[in-house]
């Protein structure tokens, strides 16, 4: 008798670099953020909270995990 193998799932969510398109300061922000998200330094709206995946505004600069 063969075991198969249990397929654990993995989340869809992953952190991602963004960079500021007024002050060009980069954050560290999470793709399903459920709240708005703010630039720590000038205080741009990066990303704006969707059911699913949020509709971010900045430009990413890399996926993180």
């Amino acid at each position: 008798m063969k075991k198969t193998k249990i397929l654990i799932p993995e989340p869809k969510g992953k952190f991602l670099r963004v960079k500021c398109t007024n002050c060009g300061n980069e954050q560290v922000i999470f793709s399903h953020a459920t709240f708005p998200v703010r630039c720590l330094a000038c205080g741009t709206q990066l990303a704006y909270p969707t059911g699913g995946k949020a509709k971010i505004v900045g430009e990413i600069i890399k996926e993180l995990g």
